[in-house]
């Protein structure tokens, strides 16, 4: 057997024992409750990568969590790939959803269930055993190396861009590689050739000084929540966005993206079953995959105000407040986007209340690749060789802002290398990952840096 595959299969239950270490680590970067759980969870990765063998190790401070960097460049003349993952999870909440402990890995029904394991601690770490295995073979990793894992991601990497600007030189490569991301589906391989972007809004409607009786004052004063639920109901008619001037920049979507989705093998009838709705909802004039895909969107994501504890209060509450997210698509503008929405909230506001918005807003611009781009072949060789099957081209309906970010501040695209899947529940309870992944995983990236070696994939 080659040896650096023999390396990995010698490790496989020491793998399973780390990754389970690094998911005990509750790095929920968005609470600062955690926040040195998040830097713990950064120190453990630093001092992983530092002991894969021969390479240079530091963390980079930024003004909210720190990063891990790390860089290898002993192959003569090869390629230069720049991996990116990231350490930080969603909150676990609602933590009685959970049938086991959400920082514990647990292995249950042939699946291992943990908060992040499958977003994106499970994908993160496959690229770091893999360089372990190449030194652990006397070898060496057939290309030079720069490691980048972050712990901002599940709040919009913030402090990203300002890092990659100042450190630039440091992270300059050929080609990046995602083990963030995810495949489309387990038991199809596939090749994710985009991202949507983001747009976020925050606001709360405000009627009384303060909460009311609702018998003695409904009736007589507007109600913050009936107008929350206005507001919300506006942004739609018919299945598509309401807002003005929405869809000015979106462009309609392209022929070859077209054809592989009729190419793909879709049963909406199961993905309903599977997700637990009784129809498709959506833009009128698309296919569900086209929508999640290649057609852009708002979502709220939390309407809430008033009592939420058990039993009833009557009450007529002071406030609601409403957490909104638009996905986007190429052209699309983030801040843009966010202006027309909040515009559209101004005019449709009812009579009676207030209305503010947050001030804490972030955004991502979409992110498409050529499926014909040298590497992106060469994670789809990859792929067919691994699974033994041909790997399908996908879009992703979620936002990865590196993507971007690398484009327009390294000059490089970034190709997503990432074994979780579509269905496992990430940032929701019960999150998993499957073993026999993230095995695959880990002889597909030493095979991916293998062809990108002999190519010599660059941009």
């Amino acid at each position: 057997m080659d040896k650096v595959l023999q390396a990995l299969a010698d490790n496989e239950h020491r793998y399973f024992r780390e990754l389970a270490e690094l998911v005990a680590i509750p790095s929920v970067s968005t609470d600062p409750r955690h926040a040195g759980d998040v830097r713990r969870a950064v120190e453990w990765v630093a001092a992983r990568l530092g002991r894969a063998g021969g390479i240079d190790v530091d963390i980079w401070e930024t003004p909210r969590h720190p990063a891990v960097f790390g860089r290898w460049h002993e192959a003569a003349g090869a390629p230069t790939v720049l991996v990116y993952g990231h350490v930080d999870v969603q909150p676990p909440d609602p933590i009685d959803a959970w049938t086991s402990p959400p920082f514990v890995l647990t292995e249950r029904d042939g699946r291992l269930y943990g908060r992040g394991v499958s977003d994106d601690k499970a994908s993160m770490l496959l690229p770091i055993l893999a360089a372990e295995a190449f030194f652990a073979a006397g070898e060496q990793p057939p290309v030079n190396l720069r490691f980048l894992f972050e712990a901002e991601e599940e709040i919009g990497s913030v402090d990203l861009p300002a890092l990659v600007r100042a450190r630039r030189k440091e992270l300059a490569c050929d080609v990046a590689l995602s083990a963030d991301g995810g495949m489309w589906r387990a038991d199809v391989p596939s090749i994710t050739v985009s991202a949507r972007g983001l747009a976020s809004l925050e606001f709360t409607v405000r009627g009384p000084r303060k909460d009311l009786h609702s018998g003695r004052h409904g009736g007589g004063v507007a109600n913050p929540l009936h107008a929350a639920a206005a507001l919300v109901a506006s942004l739609h008619e018919g299945g598509r966005v309401a807002v003005r001037g929405f869809y000015d920049d979106v462009d309609p979507i392209e022929p070859a993206l077209l054809t592989a989705l009729d190419r793909l093998p879709f049963d909406e009838a199961g993905y309903l079953e599977d997700v637990g709705a009784p129809a498709a909802f959506g833009e009128p004039g698309y296919g569900t995959l086209a929508r999640q895909w290649y057609r852009p969107t708002i979502e709220v994501n939390g309407l809430y105000g008033g009592y939420q504890g058990p039993g009833s209060k009557t009450v007529l509450p002071s406030d609601a407040h409403v957490k909104i997210t638009c996905r986007l698509v190429p052209s699309q503008r983030p801040d843009d986007v966010a202006a027309k929405v909040r515009a559209h909230l101004e005019r449709a506001c009812p009579p009676g209340v207030t209305l503010t918005f947050e001030d804490d807003s972030h955004g991502s611009t979409a992110y498409r690749v050529s499926s014909e781009h040298p590497a992106v072949r060469a994670a789809a060789e990859t792929l067919q060789s691994v699974f033994g099957a041909p790997a399908a081209v996908v879009g992703m309906g979620g936002t990865v802002p590196v993507t971007t970010m690398f484009r327009e501040t390294l000059g490089v695209d970034t190709v997503f290398f990432s074994f979780s899947t579509a269905d496992e529940d990430i940032h929701a309870p019960n999150e998993f990952y499957r073993p026999e992944r993230f095995r695959l995983g880990l002889r597909a990236w030493v095979e991916l840096w293998r062809r990108i070696a002999r190519s010599g994939a660059k941009d």
